[in-house]
């Protein structure tokens, strides 16, 4: 076949040969089917026996798939409630009361669908702490003997707070009862093997997202990473693209050329404003979110293979 740099050719196509655009629209479709595999729609391309298909000179060469990037929580493992439990477990414990509270004697108490929205909006737990308490006013607690009023108090309180629901969440996740989502791991040692490169970047603190890898991955994946980053990397959190771009600095590669696994609008919005294409894992807490800007969405990753995510990410430079 003539090359990209080649001058405009026209291409006789067999009757089986859809054009790219075609296909990509085909298997956007296809990807994007939320069904079981009983469920999924045949698709059926049907072009004359002869047809032209022009490869412009000017065109853009393919993408190569240089990178794969997961987010952590609820991409390597579904966290949201692990989390929420958490939290709400330090609240208990420092006695957290925010006025004006339906019960003056309960503390801060988050419920599923009210997590599920805040953690869907506001990424990193310091952020969802400033805005609650900034939106519904500022706690009493056991930490200071007033709600706090100067802005060094109330960065003493979320830190004190953030710091131990970090050392309860790990307590969880030490307890052995949580696994990573289904393909993940298999998928990851298949694009090691392939000598593409492979990274995490999370908006967790650090502490929390490495014994998640550790005991998640294993030890020997968790070193194998070509990159990591956390929360406390970066001065943004997630939805700004800073830990994506700098994921791509560290890496030395191009953002066109590495490809995001994320759960969330938050994640795709960072991927998408740092250049990368983005596929989405969902979650039952963000399976209802608009997720039009990614190439694909799945529930998850056990059916999804390397070679689908190298001609999803060519496709997505045709399909624009």
């Amino acid at each position: 076949m003539p090359s990209m740099g080649m001058a405009s050719t026209s291409l006789l196509a067999p009757t089986s040969f859809a054009p790219a655009a075609v296909a990509a629209t085909a298997r956007r479709s296809f990807f994007s089917h939320r069904g079981p595999p009983s469920s999924l729609p045949a698709v059926r391309l049907r072009l004359p026996r002869t047809s032209s298909l022009v490869v412009s000179a000017s065109a853009s060469p393919p993408r190569s798939l240089d990178a794969l990037i997961f987010d952590c929580d609820g991409v390597i493992l579904e966290s949201e409630h692990l989390h929420r439990q958490a939290y709400n477990d330090a609240f208990a414990h420092f006695g957290v009361r925010c006025p004006p509270a339906a019960d003056a004697d309960a503390p801060l108490f988050w419920d599923e669908a009210f997590y599920d929205d805040l953690q869907n909006r506001i990424g990193g737990g310091k952020p969802k702490m400033r805005w609650y308490f900034g939106e519904n006013g500022w706690p009493s607690s056991k930490i200071l003997e007033t709600a706090p009023s100067s802005d060094e108090d109330k960065e003493k309180l979320v830190d004190v707070i953030q710091d131990w629901k970090t050392e309860r969440y790990k307590a969880i996740i030490k307890s052995g009862t949580v696994e990573p989502r289904p393909g993940v791991l298999r998928l990851m040692d298949e694009v090691k093997g392939a000598g593409i490169k492979l990274a995490v970047c999370s908006a967790a603190t650090k502490s929390s997202v490495v014994l998640c890898l550790e005991n998640l991955l294993g030890l020997e994946r968790f070193n194998g990473l070509d990159c990591f980053l956390a929360g406390d990397d970066v001065k943004m959190k997630k939805p700004d693209p800073s830990i994506y771009i700098t994921a791509a600095k560290k890496l030395g590669l191009e953002s066109k050329n590495c490809l995001v696994v994320e759960d969330s609008v938050i994640g795709l919005q960072a991927a998408k404003g740092a250049g990368m294409s983005c596929i989405i894992t969902y979650t039952p807490s963000t399976s209802n979110q608009d997720f039009k800007d990614a190439i694909a969405t799945y529930p998850d990753l056990s059916n999804v293979r390397l070679e689908d995510l190298k001609l999803l990410l060519q496709e997505s430079l045709v399909t624009g």
